[in-house]
Order: C-alpha cells, then structure tokens, then sequence
C-alpha cells in the first residue's frame, strides 16, 4: 500500500507540469494560479470540515501562513506556469526540483538548520546539471529559453521559502489541511492582485484542454497530491517521503517526450542525471 502511495504521488505530480502546460493560452497566468487556488482552497476547507480539523489558525500564526500562502501558492504557481508557456514542461520540472537545494540554504539562513557535505555535492550536481541542459542551446533558440529558465528558478527559490515556512508551521503544530487551505486562499488573492497591479486583464478560457487541465490541477495535483504526500510523511517520515520529489521530474521527461516532442538528446539525458543525483544527495541530510 505505501509503494502504491508512493508511485501515485510521484504520478500525479510529475503530470502535474504537463497540464500546467496546456493552461498557456487564453487565460493569463496570474488569473489561472487565483482560480486554481480559490476551488483547491474551497475543497481543502470542505475536506477539513468533513475530518472534523479545526480550522482556525491562531493569530500569532497567521502572518507565517500567509507568507507560506504568498511564496508556495503564488509566486511559486506563477513562475512555473510562466516558465513552461516558454519551454517544455519536462525541463521546467527539472528545474522546479531544485528547490530542495534552495529550502536547504534558506532554512540554514533562517533556522539554523546544519549544512552537510553531501547538500554541497548535491549542489555542485544540481547546478552543473542546468549548465549541461541550458547553455548548449543559450544562442541558439533566443531568449525564450532563458526566460523560461529565468522563471522556473524563480519557482524554484519560492517554493524552496514556502517549504521552510511550512517547517516552521508543522513545528507550530498547525493542522496541515487549515495551513494548506488559507494557504490557498492568500495565494489566489496574492495572484488576482498581482494580475491587476501588472494590468492583466482576465480572459476566460473555456476550451476542453484547459479546463481538464484546469481540474486536474486543482483536485487532483493539489488536493488530492498533497493528501497523499503528508500520508506519507506520517507512514514513512519526512525525509523518506521526500524522495518522491525525486521521481516527480522522471514523470515529467516522460510525459513531455511523449506530449510536447521534447527531444531527450546527451545535454537533457546527462544535465537530468546530474540534477536527479544531486536531488538525492541533498534528500539524503534529512
């Protein structure tokens, strides 16, 4: 049963860059991270009701759940959704799954949490992976792919701040469906207000791609994902749940191969394998 949670977190997830994907189009990013995350909030709220959670987050705690909501759920969202409207989806996860290099640096900054030997291997790795994917083709195909680069490391370092947040609120000992579900709610509003302030008008898209998309993403890569993964976090702990992190780019190549005609040459075969390792390497201190 738990290598079936294992495999299903990992699935779910590493599909979740493809259909993140097939939202770019019509509705702009910032409208579609807000919608996303107003249902996936309705649902989390609605599932804790029903599990009898309390709901409520105590005072103290809410200016660290807001933050967690405003890095994890807005400008993590947004910098991805913008990064895979300019590349394949499989190298934006790619680099998306470096953020556990970036948590790692953030947490020694703010909880003083140690730095080991194998977190600076695993960054060496980490980084000597992009190199391999990204400059061979840097004066090739414009700057899109930079750009695209530029916003999935963007995504990478707010995710790697909303998951030590998130340390800080499991060790608060707030429930996670609560943190998760206001989480959701301050990053909609975060994304709606960043759309106005940059005046990006809304656009409704109504296609059946993007709104299969659209609820795969919101139930089943976020509600139900992360359900699943802290089920595993309970049965497994969380270094050992960790791992699944690592699949999740694994998927995500597959799935861009097979959907997006993502070319898995020597410079994405050998820049993954660098990253991947060092993704493990940096799982392993926990």
């Amino acid at each position: 049963m738990t290598a079936a949670l294992f495999a299903l977190t990992a699935l779910l997830w590493g599909g979740g860059a493809l259909a993140t994907a097939m939202q770019a189009g019509v509705t702009p990013a910032p409208w579609s991270v807000a919608l996303r995350m107003v249902l996936a909030g309705l649902i989390l709220l609605g599932y804790g009701r029903l599990r009898g959670v309390p709901l409520a987050i105590p005072r103290k705690h809410r200016p660290a759940v807001a933050l967690q909501g405003l890095l994890f759920f807005a400008i993590a969202f947004i910098g991805f959704y913008e990064a895979t409207a300019r590349m394949p989806s499989g190298l934006a996860a790619l680099v998306l799954s470096t953020s556990s290099l970036f948590a790692a640096v953030i947490a020694r900054a703010t909880l003083g949490v140690p730095i080991s030997s194998s977190f600076v291997w695993g960054a060496l790795c980490g980084i000597l992976g992009l190199a391999i994917i990204f400059l061979p083709g840097a004066t090739e195909h414009g700057t899109a792919p930079l750009a695209g680069l530029a916003w999935a490391l963007t995504a990478a370092i707010a995710t790697g701040a909303g998951t030590t947040v998130g340390a800080r609120n499991q060790r608060a000992g707030l429930p996670v469906v609560s943190v998760l579900a206001w989480g959701a709610f301050v990053g909609a509003a975060a994304s709606a207000l960043w759309a106005v302030a940059t005046g990006t008008r809304f656009a409704a898209d109504i296609s059946p791609s993007y709104v299969a998309s659209f609820l795969y993403l919101a139930v089943a890569a976020s509600c139900i994902t992360f359900m699943l993964y802290f089920e595993l976090v309970r049965r497994l702990g969380p270094g050992r749940a960790a791992y699944t992190l690592a699949l999740v780019p694994l998927v995500a190549l597959v799935l861009s191969a097979l959907f997006e005609h993502l070319v898995l040459g020597w410079p994405v075969l050998a820049g993954a394998a660098a990253i991947l390792a060092g993704n493990v390497l940096v799982l392993a201190r926990a």
